[in-house]
């Protein structure tokens, strides 16, 4: 049986979740099975169709709202949510790959918790690899994972008042 790692992208520079779509590209490309899931986002992105359109099962479990202050309740049964599908298709072993995109921020919203997140590592199936994006990733987390990368942010342009671009950022 092959070695399932952990890996962890978080930072506050962009590419958390790039890196794991171009990831789950490779994996697709290598014949792997895919399950990308996406904690806190509910809007139609270009990923979600590019991703479907290579056959990687895809889920949104967010609402199409941005948090801004504190989380509401719907927050917090969506997250739950997605956190028992992700349960699911880690542990099942019918996966090669399963992408948590933003996992560590429904964490830092107090959504679901780190001891959620240490459980469902812990439940993985033994080939399954999970890749876990998102600023603010605990000490716990890292500590977990096999391999952590941290995006920082040197310059960006939103700095400059530049919007979200289709096809760039959604």
């Amino acid at each position: 049986m092959k070695q399932g790692y952990i890996q962890v992208y978080t930072g506050n520079g962009k590419g958390k979740t790039t890196a794991a779509i171009g990831l789950s590209v490779r994996a697709v490309g290598a014949g792997l099975i895919v399950s990308f899931i996406q904690f806190m986002k509910g809007k139609p992105t270009s990923e979600m169709k590019s991703l479907e359109k290579l056959g990687i099962e895809f889920f949104q479990g967010g609402r199409p709202e941005f948090i801004i202050g504190k989380p509401k309740k719907e927050d917090r049964e969506a997250a739950k949510k997605t956190l028992e599908l992700a349960k699911e298709k880690v542990s099942s072993g019918k996966y090669d790959i399963v992408v948590l995109d933003e996992i560590n921020v429904a964490v830092y919203f107090d959504l679901i918790s780190e001891s959620d997140v240490l459980d469902l590592i812990s439940s993985k199936a033994e080939g399954t690899e999970i890749i876990l994006t998102g600023r603010y990733a605990t000490p716990k987390i890292k500590e977990m994972a096999n391999l952590v990368t941290e995006m920082r942010e040197v310059k960006h342009y939103y700095t400059e008042g530049v919007e979200q671009r289709v096809g760039i950022e959604l």
